[in-house]
């Protein structure tokens, strides 16, 4: 498995959150629910620190690159690109939890 930290700095981007947040509803997880190889991709922010990216679990990085071009919209709609860390995944693990699934969880959707 491969994982792929996408975070891009929100000082004087064109977007702001709730434009973010609601090009997440109507497009972008759709989008990426179709995406071959990708695991998990869990959409992420800070608004402290003025940051929002996201995080892919991929399931080689054979499948990363093997995905071409992502369907995001996000570096157009910010203004700039995001900076990208790649990470080697060590170990996994499902802990005890209540919640069955993890589809259209987070802020966006918290209408």
């Amino acid at each position: 498995m491969f994982v792929r930290q996408v975070l891009f700095d929100l000082t004087d981007a064109r977007a702001d959150r709730a434009m973010l947040r609601e090009y997440l509803r109507a497009e972008s997880v759709d989008a990426f629910a179709a995406v071959p190889g990708l695991r998990l991709k869990v959409w992420i922010s800070n608004d402290d620190a003025n940051t929002w990216g996201a995080i892919y679990l991929w399931e080689s990085r054979s499948a990363c690159a093997a995905a071409g071009p992502l369907p995001s919209r996000a570096a157009e709609m910010i203004g700039h690109g995001p900076t990208v860390t790649d990470y080697d995944v060590e170990a996994t693990v499902e802990g005890a939890f209540t919640s069955a699934s993890l589809a259209r969880v987070g802020r966006a959707f918290d209408l």
